[in-house]
């Protein structure tokens, strides 16, 4: 496995190993769901990329950046494992050099959820991932359904922007208990640890009445909050039952649904999701 920091480098090992290549974007401090993802792009490509960069542009002012973990040693041994060919561990002025001032906006599907939460996340979140297009050029890129809502946009931005390669998205990697895996998991007292899977509950909550027949939007959403109520540690920033391509909020469910949700459990701010799309 060769690790580098530069563009150049990038560019260079690329070059030098032909064939079919998947990218496995992350920010560090990896888990099972992340080589998941190195994993599938392993069996589907002949060689296999993967970036480790904490990404500030996708940070807000008050928001975890200088906190967020890391451990780029045990990440680098992980993707060694996992059959990774190439790691681009670049500094933030190799990413973003100065006088940077070229961004890539998607519009609409980022204004709800996330994006109004966070509102300046998924321009840093598409301009990073452009870039990383631009500078891999992967045949296929790999995402975790976890993230829902960035899947949305960067196929948004992969359709719009004409970007030649396929986004694979991939299941959400959960543990025994339902609770998605992420880094910022690390935040949880064990008392938040064992409060963090009723988000997980909720959307089952959800997503067994939608299978029982429940396509109102509204009562989906009641559903999951008053699961969501019963647990005095979870304090949700949103509760989301939407169309599963533009993220409206939905009244008719009957054709696909996502269902997803923003809660906050001590200082961990956890996401999740089910999505939901009837049988052709």
């Amino acid at each position: 496995m060769q690790v580098v920091k530069s563009i150049f480098d990038v560019r260079r090992v690329r070059r030098g190993l032909p064939g079919s290549w998947g990218l496995v974007p992350t920010m560090g401090f990896l888990h099972a769901g992340h080589l998941a993802l190195a994993e599938r792009a392993r069996a589907e490509n002949d060689h296999v990329g993967a970036s480790i960069f904490v990404n500030p542009t996708q940070f807000g002012p008050t928001e975890d950046l200088a906190a967020y973990p890391r451990d780029l040693p045990r990440d680098l041994a992980l993707l060694e494992a996992a059959g990774v060919d190439l790691v681009w561990t670049p500094p933030v002025d190799e990413v973003y050099p100065a006088g940077f001032q070229s961004y890539v906006t998607v519009e609409e599907v980022t204004r709800v959820l996330e994006g109004a939460a966070r509102p300046t996340h998924f321009r840093g979140v598409s301009t990073v991932v452009a870039k990383l297009f631009n500078i891999f050029q992967p045949d296929r890129a790999y995402f975790g359904q976890k993230d829902a809502q960035q899947v949305v946009v960067i196929q948004r931005m992969v359709t719009d922007l004409n970007f030649p390669l396929e986004i694979v998205v991939c299941p959400t990697v959960r543990e025994a208990d339902g609770l998605a895996l992420s880094s910022r998991n690390t935040y949880l007292t064990p008392e938040q640890r064992a409060a963090a899977p009723v988000l997980y509950r909720a959307l089952c909550g959800a997503r067994d009445a939608w299978l029982s027949g429940e396509h109102d939007g509204e009562r989906l959403r009641q559903i999951m909050r008053a699961i969501l109520a019963a647990e005095p540690l979870a304090r949700p920033d949103y509760v989301s039952a939407a169309d599963p391509f533009t993220l409206a909020e939905l009244g008719d469910a009957s054709r696909g649904i996502l269902l997803s949700m923003a809660v906050r459990v001590g200082k961990a701010r956890l996401i999740d999701n089910i999505r939901l799309i009837p049988d052709s």
